[in-house]
């Protein structure tokens, strides 16, 4: 009986193991990035979110410029609503219609967007292309935004920041692998739809595309550490990689002939990602801390101080707030005219 006892403990003792060791597993450092792409990274949220940016507002216009299917759309529409970026407004009772507007929260990714316009028309400039024409009304010339210290005033870039732990520092649960999956489905541009968020949708529209991506700016290069940080399956990890170097994001150079090893390094192209990571961080130690401060503080190199990210204009550089921009006078035209065919 005794030898019974014993063994039923040790198996016991054994599954408490292995349960804890699973725990472990789908542990993750505490990451604002991280916090943010979980709600946004997926590449319909990204495309509503646009709409809203641009002013639109009905169902009906979510679909004319996504092409997206009904179910689809109401479908993320729900998730943003519950996620706190929109809010329903009802406009009409007979029958039940509701517009759908961005909150204090959702415009507060504004900043974010204009990080990615600020790339795209760096490295992939098409001057049909609307976002590649704003306009800021202060100083009343086309700009490109850049984002600066508010302290210092310098241009932000990766190699001036350095990283402390913050109040909320800590470990949490990712995310679930039916969360985390690539989308296999196909984006239908819709009519209104720009080439340019195709490149932004690669980018951030698969959660564990953009989370390589912001790891690789923890300093991650080699593919165990990778998948030490995102607790990610080496196959999956081998396609997002692959991918990223496809995008010309980070490049795979090779660090050992025998056997062949290789790490990914961040490209210029890379590295210029880096003010969008910037934002998603500050976005989320604003609005997903859980009440207990940012889990990292970043510091300023160039000044020594705490970093503020403030977009301002290329042109005169001053801090540029969204009701500065100014759209082209066609688009300004096109979107007054589907308000009066709505």
């Amino acid at each position: 009986m005794g030898k019974t006892v014993g063994t039923a403990r040790a198996r016991a003792s054994g599954a408490s193991q292995r349960r804890g060791a699973k725990r472990a597993s789908q542990l993750v450092r505490t990451n604002s990035v991280t916090r943010a792409l979980n709600i946004i990274g997926d590449r319909w949220t990204l495309l509503i979110l646009y709409c809203a940016f641009m002013g639109s507002q009905r169902f009906a216009e979510f679909q004319r410029t996504t092409g997206m299917a009904r179910s689809l759309l109401a479908d993320r529409l729900k998730r943003l609503v519950k996620a706190g970026l929109i809010r329903r407004q009802l406009y009409q009772r007979r029958p039940a219609r509701y517009a759908n507007h961005l909150t204090e929260m959702g415009a507060d990714l504004y900043d974010a967007a204009m990080m990615i316009v600020a790339w795209e028309k760096h490295w992939h400039f098409d001057a049909k292309t609307e976002a590649h024409n704003l306009r800021h009304s202060v100083c009343g010339k086309k700009f490109t935004p850049d984002l600066r210290c508010s302290h210092c005033k310098k241009i932000v870039t990766a190699r001036d920041v350095t990283l402390k732990e913050g109040p909320g520092a800590g470990l949490e649960r990712r995310l679930g692998p039916r969360a985390q999956r690539r989308s296999t489905v196909k984006s239908q541009r819709g009519a209104n739809q720009p080439p340019m968020l195709d490149r932004a949708i690669e980018l951030l529209g698969d959660r564990w595309t953009s989370h390589v991506v912001a790891a690789a700016f923890y300093g991650h290069r080699r593919f165990n550490e990778f998948q030490d940080a995102l607790r990610i399956a080496s196959n999956l990890l081998s396609e997002r990689l692959a991918r990223v170097v496809e995008l010309g994001i980070l490049e795979k150079v090779k660090y050992q002939s025998r056997p062949a090893r290789f790490e990914y390094r961040l490209t210029d192209c890379g590295h210029d990602v880096f003010p969008l990571i910037l934002e998603l961080m500050r976005w989320g130690d604003r609005w997903l801390d859980k009440g207990k401060g940012p889990p990292e503080i970043l510091v300023h190199l160039p000044c020594k101080r705490p970093l503020g990210p403030v977009m301002t204009c290329d042109k005169c550089g001053e801090k540029v707030t969204p009701d500065e921009v100014e759209r082209s006078p066609e688009s300004r035209r096109k979107a007054a005219g589907s308000h009066l065919h709505k």
